[in-house]
């Protein structure tokens, strides 16, 4: 029998349009959600039809402890100043050895919130910050 690898992964590396935003420790809303329209039928009373109308993508929110790469992301936003350009994002979750256990590949993406580090002497907590983009859906497999 053949050994399943588990899927546990350390971090996630995100790329956006090639340019690497180095890895973060957390990554969450990777989601779709089906908005379905309940239609009845006259003489039909076994069932509703269940139409599919629009595709919902959920945001994704990562976080990480700041480290040189967060200047990455504050150059990408300063250059949306210019105007807003949508791009391509890949997030590859990876094990501690660097290998690629999952990808996946989001078009139209648009930073939506930065939120920095909480800065204070008398609380010595690691600082961290969270990034949130919006998207337009998933591209097929990144690898």
């Amino acid at each position: 029998m053949a050994e399943v690898e588990e899927a546990v992964a350390v971090c996630f590396v995100v790329r956006i349009d090639d340019e690497s935003l180095g890895s973060f420790n957390s990554c969450d809303g990777l989601g779709v959600e089906f908005t379905v329209e309940q239609r009845e039928e006259g003489g039909n009373n076994g069932m509703v039809w269940q139409l599919p109308t629009r595709i919902k993508y959920s945001n994704v929110k990562l976080s990480r402890p700041v480290t040189k790469d967060s200047a990455k992301i504050i150059t990408w936003i300063a250059g949306m100043a210019a105007g807003i350009s949508r791009k391509t994002a890949v997030i590859e979750a990876r094990t501690l050895q660097g290998t690629v256990i999952a990808s996946w590949s989001l078009s139209g993406v648009v930073p939506v919130r930065w939120s920095g580090p909480q800065l204070s002497a008398d609380s010595p907590k690691v600082a961290t910050e969270t990034l949130e983009l919006a998207h337009h859906g998933f591209l097929s497999s990144a690898r």
